[in-house]
Parts: C-alpha cells; structure tokens; sequence
C-alpha cells in the first residue's frame, strides 16, 4: 500500500523531499498500520478519508479568510452534513464516524463534538436505565444537541466549589435550578452560545434543606421548535477567543428554573419523591465523563505534535537556507545540527504519547468495565494517571508547537503554514477538563497515598509499583552502548520518579511536624509535588513507549527505528532534566556527558528516516491544511497562490485608499 496520496503525481514531487523518502531504511506504511491498530483499520480510515475528501460539498475557502461568524456558520454547516451523508452510507462505528467527522470539518473541531462525546457519554455512564432508554435514543438520533455545562464564571478545575444550585421541591417533584450569584453563571462550555438545545449541569444538590454536593441534571435550555431560550434561562456567547473560531463557547444564567426530579441523573445517586436523598458508593463517579475526556487527551497531545512535526520536518527538508560550505549549495535546514535538536526530540514525543494514549484508552476501558461490575478499587489510579497525563501531554505539546513553528522562520507565522490554528486550538488543553496544575496536584495527592502505603511495607500494583522495587542507587549504564539498554534507562527514570516522590512527601511531613496543620503543609510543599508528579508521568511516557514498541509485531527495520526514537526520546528527557538525575549521585557528570554524546550520535540515526517518520503519520493534506507541511512538498508555488487567493487581494486599490489614504497624501502635498 502506498503511502503517496493518489491526487499527488511522483513527477511533481519537490525533488528534495522525495530524496529524503527515498533514503529511508524502512517502509513507513508499517507504522501506519501500528498506529491504526493494523492493516485493514488503515485501508478502511483511507477509504473514509476519501468519501470527505472527494465531497465537494465539503470544500470551503481557507478558514484564515473567514469571519468569525462565517466560520461558526460553515461549521454548523459541514458538522449536520457530515451527519446526514454518514446516514445515507450506513455509518454506525463511533471510530469511523469520527474519522469522517474530523475530515469534513478539516482543522476545526466540530460544533456538535460535546454531544457525541461528553454529553452522550455522560447520559450512558450517569443515567439508570430506565432514563437511558428515555434519552440515550433522543442523543443518538440528534433530535436535541447537548454540551456539557459544568465550569462557572468564578469556579473551574474546584468542582466543590460550584455555586449553581438545584434545590428540591416535593411540593412539585422538581428541582429549582438557579444561579445566585454572578460567579455562579456557567461559563465556557463548549457550543453552548448559540447552537445546543440542552445541557448537562452540574449543580450543588439541596434536598430537606441539607447540601450533598455537586451533582449532574439533564437540563432543556431552548424551544425545540423556534431554539427561543426557555423562561428562566438566560444564554449567549462569550465572544471571541484564543483559537477555535468556529465554536460558540456560551454562558448560561439560571433564575429559579425548574426541571422534573426525574431530570437528575440516578445511576449511583437519586432523590426520593418525598426528597430523600440516596448517596452513590463513590462521591467521584459522577465525574467519570471527566476522566474519559482526560484519557483521550493524551493521545490526541500526541496527534497534534505529529501535525506540528509533519509540518515543521517537510518544511526543513525542502527550506535552503545559509551555507555550511563555501560556495556550495545552501543546504536543507534539516541538516544542520540545531534544526534536528528542535525538531527531532518532538517526533519522538508525538510517538510516545500517541502510544501513551493508546495505553490510556485500554486502561479506561478495563477500570470502566470493572466499575460496572461493583470494583471501585481501579478509581484512584485511573483518576490520577488521566489528570496527571493530561497536564503532561498538553503541556509538552502547547511547547513544542511553538518550537516547531518557530523552526519554520517567518513563514510559520502565516497562517498558510497551519501552526495559528493548530496552536490555538491545542493549548487550552492546558486549562480545560481540569487545569494543569491542580491536575498535576492530584496526582501528587495519589503519589503521596502510595508512598506512604510502600514506606509501611505494603506491597503496590500498577503505575507505582516502582515505589516497592530494589532500584540501584548508582546507574549501570557505564558505557557509551549501555544507553541504548531499555532497561538501564527506565530504571533510570524510576530511580528519578522514586526519590522525587521520597522528598515530597518528606516535605509535608516535615511541614506537618513543624505544627502545619495539614492543608497548609500541603500548599508550603507544592514546589515538590509538582516535580514528583511530572517525574512520575514522565517514567510513565518512557516506559509504555518502551513497552508498546518492544510488544509490537513490525518488520525488523521497523522496530530498530522506532527502538531509536524511543532511546532519543529517553535520553533527550535525561539530558534536558539532567541536574534531577545528578541530584543525588545516581548519574556522574561523565555518565551525562556519555547522555548527550549518544542524544547527538541518535540525532545523526534519525536524520534519514525523519521524513518516512512523519509520513508514517499518514495525515493527507487536507486533514493536515497546512502549505508548508504539504507531502509534494511545493512550498513556495502554493504559498504564492495562498496569498493570492486572499479576499484583501480581489480590490487592486483597498477602500481605506479613498477614505483615509488619498486625503492624507493629498494634504501633505498641498503643504509643499
């Protein structure tokens, strides 16, 4: 199977980069069908592709050229189409589906996404099933749109801390809905500004005058016959942002609105008709919703830097620029030394999280399966690891966007290049589902649990399970070959992960025994925590890229490449953190010296096979949208076609000319 797209001729390929494809050791189709999970997954995800991508009623001009309610508009547009045409081509399968939606929708995410995913998955893992069998068919059929309102003007990531109310009356069988205060108004979900029909709220439950916390309802908020806001209700947008252009993030505002009792949802928890209250057998159920988001995220990290290190590694493949030898030709900017330590760290890591995410999804699956069975005893670790993980992926990402933009030198300023949108609509990753901070601070709280059951000899499973192991306290790894040893290296990392954790929770107690009550020697020891928990997900990132690699079923020069972006990955992370692993001995400064001689001689192993690396990704153009990233690699033909086709170039003389221009020149001449 090829991995040219069928609309590219071998003839108009830019001759530099088909040099690069064509030095290659490997055949980059077989990591193609690792990331989909095999080869017939592959054949099926081209074939969706193809229906979008040869759909003229897809087509729009760029998105740069855009206002923003014409961008809302086109999105709602291509979002309910893509519904309809997925209808009439029998399309059932969530994983095609959303490869057909993201296609349709190109480099924006989707207007009705939170339905199929938040809002939908809430009703399915929240509801019992009797409302399931009320709801879940309205959501599937799309005959009401829902997002998911949890986050207020004054209150995020704190979800105690929410101030929206619903309070029971048995008077009437409904819960009061109301916003008494101006933090209280929900802010920031997403599609909620002017397209949704519904809701799902979260609210501090009062019922027989006691407050049981937060809680979720189903929540009608426009007429399903004029979308009119319903009485009680008060909604808009917010007005524009960072990025995501096309999506109408809204606020909602509650005057003592009433929904039916049987509006909450009841798996775990419910609400008697006399006001009874039935508490669930874990308070953090109702935030399942969260945490698969949060797992998704991570693989989706991974995804966005391939696109940013597709983009950036063509690019520097076909960019001249400079000269390393006297009178010769410039030579590939992906050639010199610093444009490989940029840009080939971030391939690396788009691999690693990918497979991370991939990791993430299975653990979802099994700890939800064993949830539904009654084994809540998966819960810590899957809360922990998916905010912690989370926090990591999205913050490396939001980085390394920017580092590979700034690779592409002025050109990856325009919008033609495809980083403006990839980084707007990436970073808030960083501050949504849970900010990074106070998600890394959750880990932390876990770490400290686990860390305290190993100190009393308590045997641990799982992502700390280093905590109980006989690491060395010196590395083994003394040779310049011993750094490719897998083991030698996440060893390395565990012993990194452990000893963070030790001083952290050394930390609190030595706060606790100063007289700290608790919560304040907590806070006096985040600087700690913090590391411990990146350290912690960092060993993670390692280990089960290690692990995915090393298990898969790939022709030998296909594992040797990606066993080397593994290496690159581990040791790049040990030389840019290298002061924490010299901390205490565990590395001398000749072992980070052979660290950083072996990080260069990978450099020089990856170099050839970097541009077969990011067509493994398999992004075809128009998913990727970007000018400098296209596969051809016709840079510079497309950028001038690009700028032409802008809408301030249709005018040869702009109207500020006989409005402002002429006057002002006019003015100053009659002066002379």
């Amino acid at each position: 199977m090829s991995m040219m797209p069928s609309s590219v001729s071998a003839t108009k390929v830019n001759p530099d980069i088909q040099n690069e494809r064509n030095k290659a050791t490997f055949d980059p189709i077989h990591i193609t069908y690792l990331i989909d999970e095999g080869k017939e997954k592959t054949k099926r995800r081209r074939y969706i592709e193809s229906l979008v991508e040869n759909d003229p009623d897809f087509q729009n001009k760029p998105l740069a050229f855009m206002t923003r309610e014409e961008r809302y508009t086109n999105s709602i547009r291509k979002a309910l189409l893509a519904v309809r045409k997925m209808e009439k081509l029998g399309l059932t399968d969530p994983w095609e589906k959303q490869i057909f939606t993201s296609v349709a929708t190109v480099s924006e995410v989707t207007n009705i996404g939170l339905h199929s995913s938040m809002f939908t998955t809430t009703v399915t893992s929240q509801m019992n099933d009797e409302q399931i069998s009320k709801w879940l068919p309205l959501c599937m059929n799309i005959q009401l749109i829902g997002t998911y309102a949890q986050t207020e003007l004054g209150h995020g990531t704190y979800l105690r801390g929410l101030e929206t109310t619903a309070t029971f009356d048995p008077d009437t069988d409904e819960f009061e809905l109301h916003s008494p205060t101006l933090t209280s108004i929900k802010w920031w979900p997403g599609n909620l500004g002017k397209t949704v029909t519904h809701a799902v709220v979260a609210a501090q439950l009062y019922t027989q005058g006691k407050c049981y916390g937060v809680h979720m309802f189903m929540v009608p908020l426009r007429s399903l016959e004029n979308h009119v806001p319903l009485p009680g209700i008060e909604i808009g947008d917010i007005g524009p942002k960072f990025g995501y252009s096309n999506i109408d993030n809204g606020f909602l505002r509650f005057n003592k609105y009433r929904i039916p009792r049987e509006n909450m949802f009841m798996k775990y928890s419910k609400v008697e008709r006399n006001g009874t209250y039935l508490s669930p057998p874990r308070a953090k159920l109702t935030y399942g919703s969260m945490v698969l988001i949060r797992s998704f995220i991570v693989g989706s990290m991974g995804t966005t830097l391939a696109k940013g290190a597709t983009i950036s590694i063509r690019y520097s493949s076909v960019r001249r620029q400079s000269e390393l030898e006297k009178g010769a030709q410039e030579p590939q900017v992906l050639d010199f030394q610093s444009q490989q330590l940029k840009l080939l760290p971030y391939l690396a890591m788009a691999y690693a999280f990918i497979f991370a995410g991939k990791k993430m999804k299975d653990m979802y699956i099994q700890s939800s399966d064993s949830i539904s069975k009654g084994d809540f005893s998966v819960m810590p670790e899957l809360h922990a690891t998916s905010a912690g993980l989370k926090a990591y992926t999205s913050s490396i990402c939001s980085e390394g966007l920017e580092i590979q933009r700034m690779s592409c030198g002025g050109h990856g300023y325009s919008h033609a290049s495809g980083f403006p949108e990839l980084y707007a609509n990436s970073t808030p990753a960083c501050t949504y589902e849970g900010e990074n901070t106070v998600m890394m601070l959750q880990t932390a709280r876990f770490l400290m649990k686990c860390m305290e059951k190993a100190n009393n000899g308590e045997k641990l499973h799982g992502a700390c399970s280093y905590m109980c192991e006989k690491l060395p306290r010196r590395s083994q790894a003394f040779h310049l070959e011993d750094f490719l040893n897998s083991e030698l290296l996440i060893q390395a990392y565990k012993h990194r992960a452990h000893r963070m954790c030790m001083v952290a929770s050394q930390a609190v107690q030595e706060q606790v025994r100063m007289g700290k009550p608790q919560h304040e020697a907590w806070n006096k020891s985040h600087f700690h925590l913090l590391k411990a928990s990146e350290a912690h997900c960092h060993l993670y990132i390692v280990d089960h890229f290690y692990e995915y690699v090393l298990e898969s079923s790939v022709p030998a020069p296909v594992k040797d490449v990606l066993l080397t972006l593994c290496h690159l990955h581990a040791l790049h992370g040990i030389s840019t953190r290298k002061g924490e692993f010299l901390h205490d001995g565990y590395f001398s400064g000749h072992q980070i010296d052979l660290v950083e001689k072996q990080v260069i001689q990978l450099l020089d192993k990856v170099r050839p096979n970097s541009v077969a690396l990011v067509d493994a990704f398999d992004f075809s153009d128009r998913v990727l949208d970007s000018v400098l990233g296209r596969y051809d690699g016709n840079v510079y033909e497309n950028l001038y076609k690009w700028a032409k086709s802008c809408p301030m170039n249709e005018k040869e003389v702009p109207d500020a000319y006989g409005k402002y221009i002429r006057p002002f020149l006019m003015e100053n001449r009659s002066k002379l």
